[in-house]
């Protein structure tokens, strides 16, 4: 069912949108904002306007975020940086960015006048910039050597060129550069330019924190007389690439390293803030496939299984690991409530959404009862090659009293014998089994949970999986039926909504990355505001009263979690 009046969502329950086509993107005028990037979230496709001689900020407050194909067009006056990131987790991929227009100092306020990318003081992410192209900043192009005290930078295939203090300004274990360019010449960006007339900056500046990696890049030095400077006890490890000018410091390790440096941009970097907001010039492999958390660096916490369900029907679905496993936002997923982890086992339900986690240790066994599909570390895998489909055992003992009896699972139910279900007066309706016994012991195969048994005459004993259950401990959980989405990832302004339900009403997913914190629930009703995110909700019973300020898709979809 769709509400009238509003836009189908796309994709319901997604946190994030793929890149869009070649010129497709929004123009942000500079005004001074600070455009906030929270958990989870896809800032992408964005030109944004700096001949305005106002400024802008994104600021990266969350992690498993992304923000890719955005252009910075024009000389930007004022101080400041034009990205900050201060995302205390996760992961944070800044992917296909061109900031080549350069800045001017306008002020005295600050030091070295304005930079274009700055990891806080506070940050502990583990930053990945690929395809980013800097040029002419008075301060540093990237400000990353704070990860020295927690999380990391990884640079791929980067570009960096007359940047006033450094380019690439890094410090910690975890730190690396690959395939990446930076080098300054005699360039006059007038006076006022942080306080030079020229570029004067390193290309590569180690602060002092472990080793940094340094792979096939290309550095060069330029007015400012050192390519490279390690400063006190920062050491980096060089292989392969080329340094043209002097190294500052005693802490670098030379592997295979050239002096011929070749300096032009790296291939699928863009060279313009349109090339860049359009997607034209990022890497096909990566751009609107990928995000945060799905870079080639995204294992420090384990291995990712992502669960993708699909708008056809609902898919339900159960793995055990042996190590432990949590709860992820990658890939646009969201954290749902009902999902169920114990002692490395997770069991759920999606339907056209996603359900990510991460797991330690191997997947020692996979049920996917519907149409969605499980990936792992981005391949998707076959759920026979983990154990068995049907992975529980069920078992109801008369102990010689007859037993009539109910038994409802989250899943796939099937009787274990040969004979037929119906000679042994069974009738298996969906996931649902009736059944009864005098003097005998009925066994049933299942995936999924055990939501239900229910003696209707007499009582027997129950083994689940072996272990004797209490019945009565079964059949308290009620799962709502009936799915509600929000969408405003294709809206340029917020929406504010409020719902009622004559029965109860949930968040589908309560983690930061698609439900606002301040989204009310109270007797049925839900209020609450998207702006380029997503609210899911499940609910019982029939939508009552319904009010939309904005333009966000609304999706409803009745009896989501039947097969």
């Amino acid at each position: 069912m769709k509400l009238a009046g509003a836009t189908t969502a796309a994709t319901a329950f997604a946190g994030t949108v793929g890149a869009a086509d070649e010129a497709d993107y929004e123009t942000i005028a500079a005004q001074g904002q600070v455009i906030r990037i929270g958990q989870g979230e896809t800032f992408e496709n964005k030109l944004i306007d700096l001949t305005t001689g106002d400024s802008v900020v994104l600021l990266v407050e969350g992690g498993n975020s992304t923000i890719r194909n955005v252009g910075f067009e024009g000389l930007h006056r004022g101080d400041g940086f034009m990205i900050s990131i201060t995302a205390p987790s996760g992961d944070v991929l800044i992917e296909n960015v061109y900031l080549g227009d350069g800045s001017t100092k306008e002020g005295e306020s600050f030091v070295h006048g304005p930079g274009a990318v700055f990891y806080h003081k506070d940050a502990s992410c583990n930053m990945t910039f690929r395809h980013c192209n800097v040029q002419g900043w008075p301060n540093n192009g990237f400000y990353c050597s704070n990860t020295a005290s927690g999380g990391s930078a990884h640079f791929d295939r980067c570009y960096g060129k007359n940047n006033g203090v450094s380019t690439y300004r890094v410090g910690g274990g975890d730190d690396t550069i690959v395939d990446s360019v930076a080098y300054n010449d005699d360039t006059d960006y007038g006076p006022g330019w942080g306080g030079y007339t020229e570029a004067h900056g390193r290309s590569v500046w180690v602060w002092p924190g472990d080793t940094v990696s340094i792979e096939n890049s290309h550095f060069a030095d330029g007015p400012y007389p050192h390519a490279m400077v390690l400063r006190g006890s920062g050491t980096a490890q060089m292989s392969g690439g080329a340094i043209d000018g002097n190294v500052q410091g005693s802490g670098l390790e030379r592997t295979n390293v050239s002096s011929s440096p070749e300096l032009s941009v790296p291939d699928g970097t863009p060279t313009s803030a349109v090339e860049a907001a359009s997607g034209g010039a990022s890497d096909s492999t990566t751009s609107g496939e990928t995000d945060a958390a799905t870079d080639e660096d995204d294992t420090e916490d384990g291995q990712l299984l992502l669960v993708e369900g699909d708008s056809a029907d609902v898919t339900r679905y159960e793995f055990a690991v042996e190590g432990s496993v949590e709860q992820a936002t990658t890939e646009g997923a969201t954290i749902d409530s009902e999902d169920e982890l114990g002692d490395g086992r997770v069991h759920g339900v999606v339907a056209d959404w996603k359900d990510a986690f991460r797991f330690e240790g191997e997947l020692s066994s996979l049920t996917v009862d519907g149409p969605g599909r499980v990936l792992v570390e981005g391949e998707e895998v076959d759920p026979t090659d983990y154990g068995e489909a049907l992975p529980h055992e069920l078992e109801i003992d008369s102990r010689g009293t007859p037993t009539s009896y109910e038994i409802t699972v989250d899943g796939t139910i099937e009787l274990d014998a040969d004979e037929d279900p119906d000679d042994e007066a069974t009738t298996i309706s969906g996931s649902t089994v009736q059944s009864s016994v005098t003097d005998s012991t009925q066994v049933f195969r299942f995936s999924g949970a055990l939501t239900d048994v229910t003696f209707t005459d007499g009582e027997a004993a129950v083994f689940l999986d072996g272990e004797r259950i209490d019945p009565a401990a079964y059949g308290d959980t009620e799962l709502l039926p009936h799915a509600l989405v929000i969408d405003g990832s294709g809206t340029d302004e917020p929406t504010s909504y409020a719902v009622t339900v004559t029965g109860e009403i949930v968040k589908a997913d309560p983690g930061e990355a698609t439900v606002d914190a301040d989204d009310t629930i109270a007797d049925g009703t839900v209020r609450g505001v998207v702006d380029t995110e997503l609210d899911a909700y499940w609910f019982a019973g029939e939508l009552g009263d319904f009010s939309l300020c904005g333009n966000a898709a609304v999706d409803v979809q009745y009896n989501a979690r039947d097969q």
